[in-house]
């Protein structure tokens, strides 16, 4: 609804019935019970989520019905899940017999000449101390940024810290796809993680515009349910709620195209096959 809809005087009246803050009405506690629902689906985090009073988000629900359907939506595999474990099956991960292309290895050898001859070098051939010393921290930086992704302890630390969601195999997975999205079996595949970053980024706005609804009903006003209101809300328009995060940084770790390692003519053969419900293994063995 537009904020301008509603004048902010009016909520003051539902208090005098005794309802707690951010459940003026029915539909709204629907509303509440389905946002958490949809969070479960989604894979937002658990231990990421800010407390709702500070308690677990499942105590706000007293009835059997939300309470079930909170805890079979925990249970089963998220979104999340199910795209990292498609992930984590690109072509081109996992050694076997019929793949002759590591695309990790073969990436890692085209970052660190990358990081030689762009950075390192220029670096030490500088002559002036002080753009010397900024080129080297620069070169740093970029050497930082490239071993969070290489080093499996550091990278798991990012994950323990809820600044990344995926596991390592399927970031390598959706790195490559991004890569060599031009190739037609990647296409459609890099179309859907596009997709999947639409839908982070539009729950986002749509959580910030009710933060913005919120703020201007109630200000910062403490619910009668001692909720915090719009402290609370705007706690929750962040990366911790976005669980395809991951998705974002990856051109944090795109190299230029020219240095993008080349394809074996196996693995190009076997990439410019559209798959349609066939098994990958099937195709592999055409």
């Amino acid at each position: 609804a537009n904020g301008a809809d509603h004048d902010p005087g009016d909520h003051d009246s539902t208090r005098l019935h005794g309802l707690p803050a951010g459940l003026w009405n029915r539909p709204l506690v629907f509303k509440v019970s389905n946002s958490a629902y949809s969070r479960n689906k989604l894979g937002v985090r658990e231990d990421l989520r800010v407390k709702y009073n500070q308690q677990h988000y499942r105590r706000v629900f007293s009835d059997d019905d939300s309470l079930r359907a909170l805890e079979e939506s925990s249970a089963q595999p998220s979104l999340l899940d199910l795209v990292q474990r498609w992930l984590e099956r690109t072509p081109g991960l996992n050694r076997t017999e019929d793949c002759d292309f590591q695309f990790w290895e073969e990436y890692k050898m085209a970052v660190e000449r990358m990081l030689h001859e762009e950075y390192l070098l220029p670096a030490e051939r500088e002559t002036d101390p002080s753009l010397k010393q900024l080129k080297m921290a620069d070169y740093k930086k970029q050497l930082d940024a490239f071993h969070s992704i290489d080093n499996l302890e550091v990278y798991n630390s990012y994950i323990e810290k809820g600044e990344r969601n995926f596991s390592h195999k399927s970031f390598q997975g959706a790195l490559m796809i991004a890569l060599y999205r031009d190739e037609p079996r990647f296409s459609q595949p890099f179309h859907l993680l596009t997709l999947l970053m639409d839908t982070d980024a539009l729950l986002t706005k749509w959580r910030y515009n009710h933060v913005l609804l919120v703020q201007r009903m109630l200000g910062t006003k403490i619910g009668t349910g001692g909720s915090s209101g719009y402290q609370y809300l705007r706690s929750t328009v962040s990366d911790r709620y976005k669980p395809f995060v991951d998705l974002f940084n990856l051109s944090t770790f795109l190299i230029p195209r020219s240095r993008i390692p080349p394809l074996t003519p196996k693995m190009k053969r076997s990439l410019s096959i559209i798959l349609r419900g066939k098994d990958e293994d099937e195709v592999e063995k055409d």
